[in-house]
């Protein structure tokens, strides 16, 4: 944002939204950042729509004054898609937080991009619906940033990521337009897929301000088990294994020994300190009963311990909180680091290679590290916590990610399975999709030719 161009901008900005214009030094600094170690500059102020129409006028200042814009959810991503890279006005989108209709018999919503997946469950739990939101990256983020990066988490491996599970989208252009993409129905053939476009664009094609989203039906039940392993390998082999036998399996986690010694000393629990999985299956009784008699029998075949089930929620819902906590668990490894988190994604039958060959390079390191991951659709998380500003424990950092990375991509994977781009996996990108990306490129400039819309993201 040029220094001339302020005074005008932020003159129509603070008439169109009153307080809700705000240039605070402490409410910019909290929208600078998110859950990564990658840091860029203030914005210039911070604003808070609260209407479609309130974005539209906003972009339209925006566009009219040449400022760079980013939008901004909940802040949990890790690869810096929300960090300033120069002079901006961030959007905040929280107060859009509106639930504005569910569907009980189309099993579908729609929700303003504010609202985060915590607040529409509980509102279904509220309303008495027999439906819920199954896509889980474990933070309790905004729907609006789910869908802007494609995120996925612990039960996509079940229920799919949010590309699966978006039918329609309301975003504001890099013009100020307002334009729907899809409908409530559960296919079209009507032209482009803009929906998909604008899923895991992160920002930089316009904003998402409506989510139409698809349901599930609740489980009629559900059984959760954890089971500790010898090796990594033997558990990500029983986890092959069990996916190409088509066992029924909504959500299983791998975390490593130090993973798990980790959560132990965070979360106050007594489990062994190896390699562990984490299951969780939904359906009827029967199947559940089925499905879980049938991974225990495969998983004793590979090593496993006791398989110790948990079936009531309270103790379920501790479980999983433990594995929700593995983040902060491994930053509390080292009491004021920061955390450095890269993750990749390959197929499943090169997923204990892929592992393997990772903690060969951690081992190598002097760096402390620790995996955990969705290992049913084989993507996983390496997670570094840090000295704060210690550059050459940051460049040690990337410079394995980097490699985890090049052994992912050699082996069909990808550079990343659900953080997205951001700043940090820009070169990766490059190396994943080679000229592919002059397409997404020329895409981004026929939709933003003025690069307003949160410069700086995915693009070298």
């Amino acid at each position: 944002m040029n220094q001339h161009n302020l005074k005008h901008p932020h003159k129509e900005l603070r008439s169109l939204l009153g307080i809700r214009f705000n240039t605070d030094n402490t409410i910019r600094e909290a929208h600078s950042q998110d859950a990564s170690y990658h840091r860029g500059t203030l914005p210039d102020a911070v604003v808070f729509p609260k209407t479609n129409a309130e974005v539209s006028e906003i972009v339209k200042i925006c566009v009219k004054y040449n400022i760079p814009i980013i939008p901004y959810g909940t802040g949990t991503g890790v690869e810096g898609a929300v960090v300033a890279t120069e002079r901006t006005l961030c959007i905040s989108l929280n107060r859009m937080n509106r639930i504005l209709s569910v569907n009980e018999d189309d099993r579908d919503a729609t929700v303003q991009a504010g609202v985060t997946r915590g607040q529409l469950n509980t509102h279904l739990a509220e309303l008495g619906s027999k439906l819920h939101f199954p896509v889980d990256p474990g933070a309790d983020a905004s729907l609006g940033g789910m869908v802007a990066t494609r995120a996925s988490g612990t039960s996509a491996v079940y229920y799919g990521t949010m590309q699966d599970n978006v039918l329609a989208l309301t975003v504001i252009t890099a013009d100020g337009t307002l334009i729907r993409t899809g409908s409530r129905a559960r296919k079209s053939a009507a032209g482009y897929d803009l929906t998909r476009l604008f899923i895991g664009s992160e920002g930089t094609l316009g904003i998402i301000t409506e989510i139409t989203l698809k349901l599930a039906r609740l489980p009629e039940a559900i059984t959760s088990a954890v089971c500790a392993f010898p090796t990594v390998d033997a558990a990500v082999n029983t986890v092959i294994e069990l996916i190409g036998m088509g066992v029924n399996i909504a959500r299983i986690e791998l975390l490593d020994e130090q993973q798990m010694d980790a959560i132990n000393k965070y979360s106050g629990l007594a489990y062994e300190v190896a390699p562990t999985l984490f299951f969780e299956f939904h359906g009827t009784v029967n199947n559940v009963a089925e499905s879980s008699k049938v991974a225990g029998t495969i998983a004793a075949a590979h090593g496993c311990g006791d398989f110790q089930y948990a079936t009531e929620e309270t103790e379920r819902k501790r479980l999983w909180q433990a594995r929700y906590d593995s983040y902060y668990a491994a930053l509390n490894r080292r009491p004021g680091s920061v955390g450095y988190v890269t993750d990749v994604c390959v197929p499943i039958s090169r997923l204990a290679a892929c592992i393997s060959k990772t903690k060969e390079l951690l081992n190598n390191s002097n760096l402390i590290a620790s995996i955990l991951g969705h290992v049913g659709d084989g993507n996983f998380h390496v997670v570094f916590p840090l000295e704060p500003h210690n550059k050459d424990e940051l460049a040690e950092a990337q410079q394995i990610s980097n490699q985890i990375v090049d052994i992912a991509l050699k082996m069909d994977g990808t550079c990343t399975g659900e953080h997205g781009i951001g700043i940090g996996k820009r070169a990766s990108l490059e190396k994943e999709h080679g000229e592919a990306v002059n397409l997404m490129r020329a895409i981004k400039q026929a939709l933003d030719p003025q690069n307003l819309m949160n410069p700086g993201k995915i693009f070298l």
